[in-house]
């Protein structure tokens, strides 16, 4: 039987909606715009889908502080267009889908979804300065302030960022804003040993150049870096990333002031309609490593070479046999977990990665606090959660 699907254009009828459904025992799906609707478990089979698309308001946007407010199912791209006329962004940078949908704010969050902007700016958590959000028992509770000093409440974005909508929907955040830069500048260079690509993003990401990103890519022609810098200092500091790579050894080192395709190819590649994406946790320092377990199961990379995180593009089939050669690879503590995937694998194999029990124990803890009925996505996140 289809679920019913509600579209709540307020927070009033977002909670009473949970509520409703909470009291009959009914198991809801939340979603956005749907850019990630099959990341995750497949979980329980839901009774009804409560869509936030509705809720599309930029309630607030304060450009003399840098912050604004806005409600979870405003699509990132409209936000930006509205900083961007006040010369200032969001930094949040994920790719849409596969099919181009568009993200949303809601969904940016509850998934921790990132781009090459994570290199500086940090993962969506560390720009939420305050949250609001709808429990399964119909309570709306609020954490955080609107300005970047308020640190009062408790945290619930923190909570709420990853959690892949599991302890409830996200009705708004209040976020931080940056300037909006015109000039940017990318250095990148080449090589096809992973070893030297991993020297030359250890050597970027020491340098004190204020990098906005720092990406890697890697596919059967080899590997290349890709630094990039913005403001008025841009071309003397990406002219010095070019430099630092040229001396750890990549060639066909170029410096690029249209670069816009380039990065927007590399978002792209976190993505893919066809095969299966897996996102590889680990330190910088192993990219060597996540680099051969590509290669072995004939996959493409791109990634955050500063962060460790890693987005490999493998045919399904492969993914069972790149988490073995990652797990022989990797130190204690690298995650790999399935993102894009066809329809059916997800059933077959579990998306998440082998969590240590006492996390796992704490984060079902967290669950039954805030979700103590199981209503919301039950069974997408972690451990069946």
């Amino acid at each position: 039987m289809a679920a019913t699907t509600v579209e709540p254009a307020t927070f009033e009828r977002a909670a009473a909606d949970l509520a409703q459904a909470t009291a009959a025992g009914r198991a809801v799906r939340i979603a956005g715009a749907g850019s990630k609707r099959l990341w995750g478990a497949s979980g329980r089979q839901p009774d009804v889908e409560l869509r936030t698309t509705a809720l599309d308001r930029i309630v607030e946007h304060n450009s003399g502080d840098l912050t604004a407010r806005l409600q979870a199912g405003v699509p990132l791209s409209a936000a930006q267009r509205a900083f961007a006329s006040a010369g200032q962004m969001l930094a949040l940078d994920p790719p849409p889908s596969p099919d181009g949908t568009e993200p949303t704010i809601g969904g940016i969050l509850a998934t921790g979804d990132c781009g090459p902007l994570r290199h500086r700016y940090g993962a969506p958590r560390e720009l939420v300065l305050g949250i609001t959000v709808a429990l399964s028992d119909g309570t709306i509770a609020q954490a955080g302030g609107r300005v970047i000093k308020n640190v009062a409440g408790y945290d619930l974005a923190r909570l709420f960022a990853g959690s892949f909508g599991t302890l409830g929907v996200i009705l708004a955040v209040n976020v931080r804003l940056h300037p909006l830069h015109d000039l940017a500048f990318t250095a990148f260079g080449a090589s096809a040993d992973p070893s030297t690509l991993t020297a030359g993003a250890i050597a970027l990401a020491a340098a004190p150049l204020e990098l906005d990103a720092l990406d890697v890519a890697w596919d059967e022609s080899g590997g290349r870096l890709l630094a990039r810098c913005t403001g008025a200092e841009a071309a003397r500091r990406a002219r010095r990333a070019a430099s630092l790579l040229a001396g750890s050894g990549l060639s066909a080192v170029e410096l690029l002031d249209a670069d816009s395709e380039l990065w927007a190819g590399q978002r792209a590649a976190q993505r893919s309609a066809h095969g299966a994406v897996v996102r590889v946790s680990s330190r910088p320092t192993s990219l060597t490593a996540v680099i051969a377990a590509a290669r072995e199961c004939a996959g493409t990379l791109v990634g955050r070479a500063a962060v460790g995180h890693s987005y490999v593009r493998v045919e399904p089939g492969a993914v069972t046999l790149l988490r073995d050669r990652l797990r022989d690879r990797l130190p204690a503590g690298a995650v790999a977990t399935l993102l894009d995937a066809p329809d059916g694998l997800r059933d077959t194999l579990d998306p998440w990665d082998t969590v240590p029990g006492p996390a796992l124990e704490l984060a079902r803890r967290v669950k039954a606090r805030f979700d103590p009925a199981g209503t919301c996505n039950p069974g997408v996140f972690v451990g069946g959660i």
